[in-house]
């Protein structure tokens, strides 16, 4: 680099110009030994110890003008400034936002306070140190990870079987329903997932069904997601969890949550032998 690292001020409101000067010295330093035309996405993992990195600048950053290397368009970059080497949930969320998803933690103005509030431990986007950070079905969906089979739009009462939304079905096999989702406006919906101790949720401190609203017109950070906290009296893993009174959310068989639109209930009816939950769902004015 032609600079030293505390000359480009790194930080996370970071200038647009010494940000701009930083990112294509990195690609000018990288080029002999990269070609770029070969990569859709490009990480640039900084050293964590050097003077003036600072750990909150880590994030992806969209280029009005992209830079060119090889031949080619490099419109985003994913920076990494971890203080500690970073784990594979700093890349997934970053990962995240390269594919267009939100951010789902809430930043207090001052810097101070909870920052987890809108979805606690429950999915990457909102915390890389959550203890059940898989993806919302929702987030899958929008990607394309689940396909018409795996969801159910409810518009009448039914009982569903819903699949842990981590698990990984056994080889030639395929899961059935992961997703439910009941339209609570013209843009607004609750989504109804199931969750286990399993995959990316292996640490989680609550198996059970998950409720969340989902607000499409609310911007990335204001809480386009909300955990609807089924357990509003209690909390849970308060020594784990970044929001212990979100860690105990999924409903449990034999509990009814009746969600605030009026006339729907939800209610976890049984637990199967392969760990699926089957959710009764009631709808009527």
């Amino acid at each position: 680099m032609p600079e030293t690292s505390d000359r480009y001020g790194i930080r996370r409101d970071w200038d647009n110009g010494r940000r701009g000067a930083y990112l294509r010295d990195a690609v000018a330093a990288a080029d002999p030994q990269v070609d770029f035309s070969r990569y859709a996405v490009v990480y640039l993992v900084a050293d964590p110890d050097a003077p003036g990195v600072d750990s909150d600048a880590t994030k992806v950053v969209n280029f009005d003008e992209p830079l060119h290397a090889d031949g080619t368009d490099i419109r985003r970059v994913v920076t990494v400034f971890e203080r500690h080497p970073p784990d594979r949930n700093v890349l997934a969320h970053e990962t995240g936002h390269v594919f267009d998803l939100p951010d789902l933690y809430h930043r207090p103005a001052d810097g101070k306070g909870d920052w987890d509030t809108y979805v606690g431990d429950w999915d990457v986007m909102g915390s890389q140190f959550g203890l059940a950070p898989d993806l919302f079905g929702w987030h899958k969906w929008k990607l394309g990870w689940l396909d018409r089979r795996q969801v159910v739009c409810v518009q009448s009462s039914r009982d569903i079987t819903l699949e842990p939304m981590a698990a990984v079905p056994a080889p030639g096999a395929s899961l059935g329903t992961r997703l439910a989702v009941i339209r609570t406006g013209e843009d607004s919906a609750v989504a109804i997932e199931a969750r286990g101790s399993t995959g990316n949720d292996s640490t989680t401190c609550a198996e059970g069904v998950l409720l969340y609203r989902v607000r499409g017109k609310t911007p990335s950070g204001g809480g386009p997601v909300e955990v609807i906290d089924t357990h509003p009296e209690t909390d849970g893993c308060w020594d784990r969890s970044v929001y212990a009174p979100l860690a105990d959310a999924p409903l449990r068989v034999g509990e009814t949550y009746s969600i605030p639109d009026g006339h729907t209930r939800v209610e976890v009816a049984d637990r199967t032998p392969s760990g699926a939950w089957t959710v009764r769902i009631t709808t009527g004015t």
